[in-house]
């Protein structure tokens, strides 16, 4: 007798949850209400589309793992992605300084459009799995018991309003931020899942520039927002992209939020703490106006702590948890839930007992990293919803400020947070015994007083200029 599985969501999730059940299915189908463009282009499904997006060192690992034969790495560069190394490629501003530029070898991520890492790796799934179809179709609800979950009921055709049910030995939820799991389960008759939101009114606003001559190899810029000032954070990123493009993407927590007109983005982008981000893009030539989004809520569902949970449901991505945007974490995080299911199926398959709940736990565990890195920054803004710091939030982040501010003038200290942030580790790894001797005797060198260029770098910033602001600290 065959076996199906039903994917809702054609998403990095989705897609890569489809990579993790084609060896233990006849037959994967994935639904995605969207129809999905031929080329790397924007869909209206994915709010954060236009948007930064970051695949971290683990998250490439762990979708690498989920396609034999294929480096993931080479087909996206192929694309035309970037590859950044987090201690050369990238200057960075933090709460607590300055990152220096480190030669040492240290975690890669992959920067591109969301558009080109979505087509790139659906093209790379399919091309190699024999049993993996993409179907245009709005699910509508779970078919099955509190028991069991035996299939998806969707709208096939929204213009006749034809229904259909596909039928399923298993069925994963990949649905992103606009899942509807909750609403779902409650009409299964599951009940007891505790949901957690915290909102610091994060508002991010895109555009996109042409990278102008001889600044193709300027680093990936970040001047990180600062929780602990006791006043709105505001950030500022320029991204190097596919097509010699830079993604510029600005964002504010509540009451500092960046403006959507283009003269407003540039003023904004000036004021940020340092004004490196503004003086870059004020020379260079825009290519999109200014796309502004305000679904940034961090989300937990804690579904691997349900008293009960039916046989045949899993849940992936960000169906699972969702983050503020600014920590990039979100598809690596969905990528590490992917093998943890294609791990579990390899080890039961299909019908295993207990699959799903075994799957959802596992997946938990780099959700609840991501989750704790988001929102112990985020409780922090004024004017957050979900929350206020509480004493262990309070004494983490006290030790992890230490260690950033000796990250600042220490490679043991950056490399174990960014190992973490790579998702190359998890949280233990910044107490082992370098850490903590780093975080104790704090930043061997003294702290720059502004960002860390080359000469190259520094003459074309200032060819750059068109602002007349000056470095300043």
């Amino acid at each position: 007798m065959s076996t199906r599985a039903v994917v809702i969501g054609a998403g990095v999730a989705g897609i890569l949850a489809a990579a993790a059940l084609s060896p233990a299915v006849d037959e994967v189908l994935v639904l995605d209400r969207d129809d999905l463009p031929d080329g790397p282009e924007h869909r209206k499904g994915l709010p954060q589309g236009r948007h930064a997006h970051l695949l971290m060192a683990g998250g490439l690992a762990a979708a690498d793992a989920l396609l034999p034969g294929l480096d993931l790495r080479r087909h996206l560069l192929a694309a035309g992605a970037r590859e950044v190394s987090l201690g050369t490629g990238m200057v960075t501003l933090t709460s607590e300084g300055w990152f220096r530029r480190w030669r040492p070898e240290t975690p890669r991520m992959i920067t591109c459009s969301r558009a080109l890492l979505d087509w790139a790796v659906r093209t790379a799934v399919l091309a190699r799995t024999g049993n993996v179809t993409v179907r245009r179709a709005e699910a509508l609800e779970l078919t099955g018991t509190a028991q069991r979950v035996t299939g998806v009921r969707v709208a096939a055709d929204a213009a006749d309003g034809a229904e259909d049910t596909f039928p399923a030995d298993l069925v994963v939820d990949a649905g992103g931020r606009g899942s509807r799991i909750m609403r779902w389960l409650e009409r299964l008759g599951v009940t007891g899942v505790r949901e957690r939101s915290v909102d610091s009114g994060l508002v991010n606003a895109t555009r996109v520039y042409r990278v102008p001559p001889g600044a193709e190899g300027f680093p990936l810029t970040i001047v990180n927002a600062n929780p602990f000032l006791s006043r709105p954070g505001r950030s500022g990123m320029v991204l190097p992209i596919e097509d010699d493009r830079w993604m510029v993407s600005l964002a504010g927590t509540r009451g500092g939020e960046p403006p959507a007109d283009p003269d407003g983005f540039l003023r904004y982008a000036l004021d940020l703490p340092h004004p490196i981000v503004g003086r870059l893009v004020s020379g260079a030539e825009p290519l999109t106006g200014v796309h502004v989004t305000r679904s940034t809520r961090n989300v937990r569902r804690h579904l691997e702590k349900a008293p009960a949970w039916p046989e045949g449901l899993v849940v992936l991505g960000d169906a699972f948890a969702t983050y503020n945007p600014a920590y990039g974490q979100g598809m690596s995080v969905a990528a590490l839930g992917a093998r943890v299911l294609a791990e579990e199926l390899r080890r039961t398959g299909p019908h295993g007992p207990g699959l799903a709940r075994r799957v959802l736990r596992g997946a938990a565990r780099p959700v609840e990293a991501a989750w704790t890195m988001a929102v112990s920054q985020d409780l922090w803004y004024p004017g957050v919803r979900g929350g206020r710091p509480g004493l262990t939030d309070r004494l983490a982040t006290r030790y992890v400020r230490r260690l950033t501010r000796a990250a600042t003038g220490s490679f043991t200290a950056a490399s174990a947070l960014w190992e973490v942030t790579s998702m190359q580790a998890g949280a233990e790894r910044l107490f082992r015994p370098g850490a903590l001797l780093s975080a104790l005797t704090g930043p061997p060198l003294p702290p720059l007083s502004g960002p860390p260029l080359t000469a190259q770098e520094r003459k074309i910033l200032r060819e750059l200029d068109r602002t007349g602001a000056e470095d300043r600290p």
